[in-house]
């Protein structure tokens, strides 16, 4: 069974870059979808971005041209480059996997989520 770890979460200032991690175990996540959620205080939680087996990446509106979502090589870990960060982004985020090689929204396996908050 994979196991999600994510790391890398803390409070920033505004406008400041975050790099969060998403370590998998004991096997890698090359040959699955990977995808990244998040969860503000109050509110559902929400897609935020996915990755491919190929590479391919799409993010959800709010975080185009800001954030940037990929694997190492080895795929034991993904990331989530966080740019230009924003009050909006304070949120509980968290790491999925569908076990398949394809996205289709579905997810099999989560980790226990990294919390960032922005500070102004």
């Amino acid at each position: 069974q994979v196991k999600l770890v994510e790391s890398g979460g803390d409070s920033v200032q505004a406008r400041w870059s975050l790099l969060l991690s998403c370590s998998s175990s004991p096997v890698s996540v090359n040959n699955y979808c990977m995808a990244w959620f998040r969860q503000a205080p109050g509110k559902e939680r929400e897609w935020v971005a996915s990755i491919e087996t190929n590479g391919r990446a799409t993010y959800a509106d709010f975080v185009k041209g800001r954030f940037s979502v990929s694997r190492d090589n080895r795929g034991l870990t993904t990331y989530l480059q966080m740019g230009s960060l924003e009050p909006e982004d304070t949120a509980m985020y968290y790491c999925a996997a569908r076990l398949r090689n394809w996205c289709d929204g579905r997810h099999d396996v989560w980790g226990q989520g990294t919390q960032v908050t922005i500070i102004t």
